[in-house]
């Protein structure tokens, strides 16, 4: 039996390369100078999945084969993370929207579904803000943007000093003991959850210097010590002619289940669905389950136009809201 990090290292090489991973080959296309790495798999509409922080596309392996059954499925490596480049530079919500937006029209793509993860929702609602007229539904799982509470680990990560303990954290050895006991479980029957590995996964590609940067400059930029200071509920108003799907895992530690009911609440006409057993990773936890409901949201749902009008009406009678 491997370790956890072993096994997860290998099947980044694998992916990379294009060999034994469910996301197929690796592409690379070079924007504003830098790569970006993105899978493409399928045919059929558009869907992008948005991978949460410190994560890359490989948190999709479990999900991508079902969906581009349907859907020409686009999952690139945000900035900052997996094989994308890493660069000094702007690491907010606006700016990981934007890259989005560029990849999209790169490739050719009018308008998409966005499906975001954590800091991917986030990202999602953010591009919902700025680029209304190239989306065609929301999904938001486990989202990000939509309360304050985080998980502490996150909020850490904001703190002075942690410039100086992660590399500490992140470091061979300490790894090298998770991965130690995760084999001493794995002898007496017990695996690691879905959000065990998600996590896994991601304090394992915190190892180089470019990649810790990446993460703190992302973590700050949309996270402070008392929670997450980024918020798009005094918003969600402006998608509400937009179809969109929440999905939540009730056991999510990462972000509260809460913070579903709060925004379905907000957007009376979006669709709910929690996940009883699930944690912050639903799709990985119950994928056959999250690829049923992604696309019957997909089919039983029609992608409006985008009405400029209508955005001006609503944000000329928006005073008093947020």
């Amino acid at each position: 039996m491997i370790g956890l990090h072993t096994l997860l290292l290998q099947r980044a090489r694998k992916a990379e390369h294009g060999g034994g991973s469910a996301l197929g080959p690796a592409r690379s296309i070079e924007l504003h100078g830098q790569s970006v790495s993105y899978h493409q798999r399928g045919s059929g509409p558009t869907l992008v999945l948005v991978h949460g922080i410190t994560s890359s596309a490989m948190t999709w392996e479990r999900v991508i084969a079902e969906l581009a059954e349907h859907y020409t499925v686009i999952a690139p490596d945000l900035l900052g993370h997996g094989t994308s480049a890493k660069p000094r530079g702007d690491y907010s919500l606006g700016a990981y929207a934007s890259g989005i937006r560029d990849l999209l029209v790169a490739l050719g793509h009018e308008r998409a579904t966005l499906l975001g993860h954590s800091l991917g929702g986030g990202i999602a609602l953010q591009f919902a803000y700025q680029f209304p007229e190239r989306l065609e539904r929301l999904v938001l799982v486990s989202s990000g943007g939509l309360g304050r509470e985080v998980h502490f680990m996150l909020r850490a990560a904001t703190l002075p000093g942690a410039d100086y303990v992660l590399p500490v954290l992140s470091s061979p050895p300490l790894r090298g003991g998770v991965t130690a006991t995760v084999k001493a479980l794995a002898t007496v029957g017990i695996r690691p959850s879905a959000d065990g590995v998600g996590i896994g996964q991601g304090f394992a590609s915190l190892g180089a210097v470019d990649a810790r940067r990446a993460f703190l400059h992302t973590a700050r930029s949309i996270i402070e010590p008392s929670g997450q200071r980024v918020s798009a509920t005094d918003r969600l108003y402006l998608a509400a002619w937009l179809p969109t799907l929440i999905v939540w895992g009730a056991r999510d530690r990462m972000i509260p289940v809460a913070h579903a009911y709060a925004a379905a609440k907000a957007m009376p006409a979006s669709r709910l669905e929690v996940f009883p057993s699930a944690g912050h990773f639903p799709f990985n936890d119950e994928p056959e389950q999250f690829a049923d409901v992604v696309h019957d949201f997909i089919a039983t749902t029609e992608a409006p136009s985008f009405d400029e009008r209508r955005l001006q009406r609503l944000l000329r009678t928006s005073r008093g809201r947020g």
